[in-house]
This record gives C-alpha cells, structure tokens and sequence, in this order.
C-alpha cells in the first residue's frame, strides 16, 4: 500500500506543469545572449527558466501564442521624471513628473531611472511615496543638487551641493541609486559638474549630465573631453545647442574622440532637447545613441515624445536595424547604469519582457520642435511581463473569450504568476 501511495504521489507531481508562463512562437531579440532568431521563452517563480527553438505546450500552466511578434527583454527608460513630491520635480516650461505606472508598462518598460527629479534632501519623500508603491521599477540619478529639481533658480545654488553627503546617500541605498545627475546649470563655471563627478567616484556610480546651454567659458567639448569620466552620460545628445555638425553637414570629429574615451551618449528626447537635423545626419554618418530615452514628464508625452516606443520608432525609420534599437533599450542602458540583472533573458534572470509587433504602414514622427519625419514602421506593444506577471495585454492574448466563461463576474483579473491583483517587482539580485 505504502508503494503504492508513494508511486501515486510521484505521479501527480511529474503530471504537474514544469513552468507558470510560456511565450511560444515568437523570435526572440536579446542582446547580451547574442539571440536574434525564434525562440520560446518559458517562466517559474516569476524568474526565465527556459529558452529554446521549442518548448512543449504541455509543461506550461499558461501559454500565450505570440507568432509573428517580437520578444525583447523589457525596455529600460533611462532618464524619466516621476518624483512630483516636496520641492521636487517641477520642470523647466511648468511641466512636472508623471507616476511611473500611468505610462510605463504599457509601452513595455519595466524599469526606469528617474533622472535627478530629487535630491538628498527629498530622496526618502519619494522612496516612501513612489519607488516602493510602484509596479514599475524603478531607479535614481540623484541630483547633486540637494533639493534635486524644484524650479530653475534653486538648480543654481552651488552651496547646496555635497558631493560628500550625495555620495554617502548612494552607498546606503545602493539597491535604488544608479547614479548622479547634473542639470539646468547657467552659470559660467564647472562647480557642478565637478561636485557631481567628485560624488560619482566616491560612490563608484555614473554621472548623467542635462545642461541646456553652453558658454565658451564652459564649452561642451571640455565636458566630453575633459571633464567627464568614461562611463558618465550626457544625455540630450541630439539638442541643437550640443555642437554636433559643421556648416556642411558633417559631424564634428571630437564626437567619436569623446566616444572612444568612453562618454555615454544618450537621447534624454524630452519636450525640447531633440531634433531630426541633429538625429538623422548623426545616425547615417555613423553616430548612433548608446541608449534610447525619453525625458518622460507632464509635457513630453503629449508633444513629440510620446513614449518610449514612438522614440525607438524614430530611429527604426532613421536606418537603424530592430536589433540596434531594441540593445539601446535594453541591454546597453542595463551595462550603463551597473545593472547587469537586467535587460536580457538568460535563465535565471528576472522575467522582465516586452512582446513587440512591427506595424507597417504610412506613420509620420515629430521632433521636439515640431518638425515632420515619415515612416513606414512603428513598434506596438502587444504584452509586458514584469517580474513574472502579466501587466499589459493589448488584445487580450492572455484571455479566454467571453462565450466560453459562463458566469465570469467577479473574478477580477488574474496575474499570470497564480494569483490575482498587482504585484511588486522583484528586487534586482534576489
């Protein structure tokens, strides 16, 4: 009888599904694993836990058919503003921080860096209100600034801002600050920048660097040549102050010097910092962005912006490969902020995924300015899984049809980890 209970109870457990979420038919664009081909991807524990030319329905509890789509790792949003708390997140041209689940998983962004929306004074106030209530995840450049962004004359208080203590916040929040941001700055001298760097190498951490204006005192090629460290990040790359062609069009040499010394060179699109005459030229002359983003706040994403799909659009109809842009939203913003848990698809890894369709059609794009470019390609996204959970399904690929359910009422939505309602997304590195 014993035998035969123990040989009862393992074949119930070998009868149960090996995974919670297969993805099945889809082709598969990841980066750091060097995968552009078709591949299933299958989910447990809200973590990957398989990825091959063909997994067996079977072994999953849920499948979702997703041929002719594309699974990417998901997208990584490196400089967005979602803090609007005490004294924080007022942005130039009145437009403030937006929360990060009003836009992110839709568009399958499942981690975001807010970039110098707060400082060390407010950093707890936004902890507390926004990165820990969120289901986005959700990383910082803290401003080196004490107040981080509460309006443009604050931004140029230089006595408010300590490497020193900037530094110390970072190292004991080591799990959510990524790196330091610089921004707004007017004046004539590097004091900033510098205050900014100094907190960078004592904390080990990036500088991302936002200045609308340059003096000759303070020109931008000192600051990619000269001030900033490999490794540190001047976003906006593509605003017309940046000094990037000369009269006939071509682009500037020092570029691809400050490039092969290591600056990062990122899109920080935004409201106003990014324009095609800059874009196009740059990318067909063979200076592409590192990484992708998009300043999300109250006024870019109802201008030229958008949202993170609408500016990877933009340079999928530039010339560059799905690929390319998909590594810039991915993989390359993962390696620039030391967070290399994210942004592929390793087993092991979070299940962090965006399921991407490439509609073809007439589309037409408009920069920050309100320039015109035309298209025939745009990335949708049609499902995002954070952490393991589904969060956005576009067409219901997750769903049964209504006339199977019968009495259907009340059930609420169920996440496809086992249970129902939000979730919060996995720590990196747990």
């Amino acid at each position: 009888m014993r035998i035969l209970l123990l040989l009862s109870a393992a074949g119930l457990l070998s009868a149960q599904p090996k995974f919670d979420l297969l993805l099945r038919g889809g082709h598969l664009i990841d980066a750091k694993n060097k995968i552009n081909a078709p591949r299933d991807v299958a989910i447990r524990n809200r973590r990957v836990a398989a990825v091959a030319e063909s997994i067996p329905a079977a072994e999953a509890r849920k499948v979702i058919d997703v041929s002719g789509l594309y699974v990417t790792p998901g997208l990584i949003d490196l400089h967005a503003h979602v803090f609007s708390g005490t004294n924080g997140g007022m942005l130039a041209g009145g437009h403030s921080s937006i929360h990060p689940d009003d836009f992110a998983q839709r568009v399958g962004v499942t981690t975001l860096v807010d970039a110098g929306s707060s400082g060390r004074h407010n950093f707890a106030e936004f902890k507390t209100n926004v990165i820990d209530r969120a289901r986005t995840r959700v990383l910082v450049f803290l401003n080196i600034g004490g107040k981080g962004m509460p309006g443009d004359a604050n931004e140029q208080n230089v006595m408010d801002m300590d490497a020193k203590a900037a530094a110390g916040l970072a190292l004991a929040n080591r799990d959510t600050i990524v790196g330091f941001k610089v921004a707004h700055y007017r004046g004539g001298d590097w004091t900033p920048v510098e205050r900014g760097v100094e907190a960078g190498t004592l904390a080990n951490i990036p500088v991302m660097i936002d200045f609308g204006e340059f003096r000759k005192e303070r020109p931008f090629q000192d600051l990619v040549l000269k001030k900033l460290r490999p490794g540190d990040i001047y976003t906006h790359a593509f605003y017309v102050p940046v000094p990037m062609l000369d009269d006939s069009g071509r682009l500037l040499p020092y570029l691809f010097e400050a490039r092969k010394r290591g600056i990062i060179f990122d899109v920080g699109h935004g409201g106003a910092a990014f324009e095609f005459r800059q874009a196009v030229p740059a990318v067909k002359q063979g200076f592409p962005p590192d990484s992708i983003s998009t300043d999300v706040h109250s006024g870019s994403i109802n201008a030229g912006m958008k949202d993170q799909l609408n500016v990877m659009s933009k340079f999928l109809n530039m010339g560059m490969t799905l690929d390319d842009v998909v590594m810039r939203s991915t993989w390359n913003p993962a390696r620039i902020i030391k967070r290399e848990q994210l942004g592929h698809l390793s087993v092991g890894a979070i299940a962090d995924i965006a399921v991407l369709r490439v509609a073809k059609g007439q589309f037409a794009f408009v920069d920050s300015y309100g320039a015109r470019m035309d298209g025939t390609q745009k990335l949708v996204n049609e499902l995002t899984v954070a952490s393991g959970l589904v969060v956005w399904d576009l067409n219901g690929r997750t769903r049964e049809s209504w006339d199977k359910l019968g009495k259907y009422e009340g059930q609420g939505e169920p996440y496809w980890d086992g249970t129902r309602g939000g979730g919060r997304p996995l720590p990196i590195g747990k």
